[in-house]
C-alpha cells in the first residue's frame, strides 16, 4: 500500500489553526478545594512562572463495591494538575501522566511530586511495575509544569529489589519526595513502612550513593521533606488512632538526626488515609492534604473516593510548627 505523507510545513499550519482548547477554571469554596473530580495525595509546587501547581491522583475506587474494597483497596488511574496564582482562581489542566506512559507500568497512579529544575520539570511518581511485579518509582521530564511529561530514563528509578525489607518489601516503594539543597544536591525520600532516603545526581534521573533508611516516629507513608531557614523537614502520614495523622521531624541536615515533633494534624475526615504536601506561596504557608467527605454521583463519602484540602499552616519563631486545624472554609474568601 502507498503512504501518503503529509509535509511538515502542512503539518505546522493545520497545528496552528486547530482551535485552542481553554482549559476550565474554578473559584475556591472551601474544603475540599475541588469538587468536581475525586483527588488524592497532593503535591504542590511553585515554578518559575509565579504560579502554583498542585498535582494529585485521581482516585477512583471500583465502581462495584464504593468502599474500602478492590484489589489493593484503592484505584487510582492517572495523574492530574491544577494551578493559581492567588489561591482563589484554579485552573484545571486535566489530565498530565498516566501509569501507562511508562513502557515499564502495568497502572496505578500513586503519590507524586513535580520538582523544577534548570528549566525542566522532573515528575516523581509511584506506581505499579508490571515485570517485576511490584511497586516502584519512576521519573518523567517535561518542558512546562502541565507538560507533556514523558518517561526520562525508560526503566523504574526504584525497584522492590533495591530496597528489601521483608514481607513488606513488594509494598516499599511509593510516595517519593524530592527537595534540592542549598549546595545543589538533590535528595528523594520514600518509603511505606521504611522511610527512605538516597541523593540523586544532578540529572535528577540517576541516584548517586547508596539508599539509607532514616528512623521517623510513628511513620507509615507519604514523606514530604523540604527546608526552610536553617532547618531541615519531613511531614509524613504517621499512624493515629486506627487511622493516619500528619506528623513530622526536624533535623540539621538531611542525614539526621531527625527529632520526632509530634503530631501535625489529625486524621482526616471518613478517610483511613492522609498525604501532606507542604509549600511556601507568596508569603504565606500551605498545607495540602485530603479526606474522603467529597459525594458525587452516587458514590461516597469512602475512602477509595478521596478528596484534597488545604489550610494555611504557621511556623514558631524557632522553626517548629503549629498545629493545623483541618477546616471546611480552607482559604476560601
Amino acid at each position: 500500500m502507498k503512504r501518503l505523507f503529509l509535509p511538515a510545513m502542512a503539518c505546522l499550519l493545520l497545528a496552528a489553526c486547530a482551535p485552542k482548547v481553554e482549559e476550565k477554571t474554578f473559584m475556591n469554596e472551601g474544603n475540599p478545594l475541588v469538587r468536581d473530580n475525586y483527588t488524592a495525595d497532593p503535591a504542590p509546587m511553585v515554578a518559575s512562572d509565579g504560579r502554583l501547581y498542585m498535582f494529585c491522583g485521581h482516585d477512583e475506587c471500583f465502581e462495584d463495591k464504593p468502599g474500602y474494597e478492590g484489589k489493593y483497596g484503592f484505584n487510582i488511574t492517572e495523574w492530574l494538575c491544577y494551578s493559581t496564582e492567588d489561591m482563589q482562581k484554579w485552573t484545571d489542566h486535566g489530565v498530565v501522566l498516566k501509569p501507562t506512559d511508562f513502557s515499564w507500568a502495568v497502572g496505578e497512579a500513586w503519590a507524586s511530586q513535580v520538582i523544577e529544575v534548570d528549566g525542566k520539570f522532573y515528575f516523581f511518581v509511584s506506581t505499579q511495575c508490571g515485570n517485576p511485579d511490584c511497586k516502584a518509582i519512576g521519573v518523567a521530564v517535561a518542558d512546562s509544569p502541565a507538560g507533556p511529561y514523558v518517561d526520562a530514563i525508560g526503566q523504574p528509578l526504584i525497584l522492590d529489589e533495591m530496597t528489601p525489607n521483608g514481607p513488606r518489601g513488594w509494598w516499599n516503594d511509593i510516595d517519593p519526595s524530592v527537595m534540592i539543597d542549598d549546595d545543589g544536591t538533590p535528595w528523594m525520600c520514600w518509603g511505606n513502612g521504611t522511610c527512605f532516603l538516597v541523593k540523586l545526581k544532578k540529572n535528577m534521573i540517576e541516584l548517586d550513593g547508596e539508599i539509607i533508611t532514616i528512623p521517623m516516629e510513628r511513620y507509615v507513608e507519604g514523606p514530604w521533606i523540604y527546608k526552610r531557614g536553617d532547618h531541615y523537614y519531613n511531614v509524613y502520614a504517621s499512624m493515629g488512632r486506627g487511622r493516619e495523622t500528619i506528623s513530622y521531624a526536624m533535623a540539621p541536615s538531611m542525614e539526621g538526626p531527625w527529632t520526632f515533633m509530634g503530631e501535625l494534624s489529625g486524621m482526616a475526615e471518613d478517610s483511613f488515609t492522609i498525604h501532606p504536601g507542604v509549600i511556601d506561596y507568596k508569603g504565606k504557608s500551605y498545607l495540602f492534604y485530603h479526606n474522603s467527605t467529597l459525594s458525587l454521583d452516587g458514590y461516597g463519602p469512602a475512602t477509595g473516593r478521596r478528596s484534597v484540602c488545604v489550610d494555611e499552616m504557621f511556623y514558631n519563631e524557632d522553626g517548629t510548627i503549629k498545629p493545623v486545624l483541618q477546616t471546611k472554609k480552607g482559604l476560601a474568601k
